[in-house]
């Protein structure tokens, strides 16, 4: 796949709510993931290590209200999209959130991610 193709797909399959799907199916096995400077897992490597961080988070969520994806903008390898969600985390109430997200993509796997957003105060 090229990176159109691996956009089109990423934000399909998290439209269908599959975002796991993603990882097994669309990420490297050498992905490389970067969140915001002192969050939680601000840097993990591997497809074991990101798999886990995703389910981490996952858990967290006590329930889900809604969320979107932009449609990806592809520039040679790499790509980007806006994502929002609506949710209610456990112990710590109802949140809305709202990144953007950045991949590059490798032989027709995403090789790394990186997401800027606001951190709570």
């Amino acid at each position: 796949m090229n990176t159109q193709e691996v956009a089109n797909r990423l934000v399909e399959l998290c439209r269908q709510g599959e975002n796991m799907q993603v990882l097994s199916e669309l990420y490297d096995k050498n992905i490389v993931s970067k969140e915001m400077p002192g969050s939680p897992n601000e840097h993990v490597s591997g497809i074991d290590a990101v798999t886990k961080k995703s389910e981490d988070w996952f858990a967290t969520v006590e329930e889900f209200h809604g969320s979107e994806i932009s449609e990806p903008v592809v520039a040679e390898n790499h790509f980007s999209c806006t994502m929002k969600m609506d949710c209610t985390f456990k112990g710590q109430g109802r949140m809305q959130i709202e990144e953007v997200c950045v991949y590059e993509v490798n032989n027709g796997k995403i090789t790394q991610e990186q997401f800027f957003y606001s951190l709570p105060n």
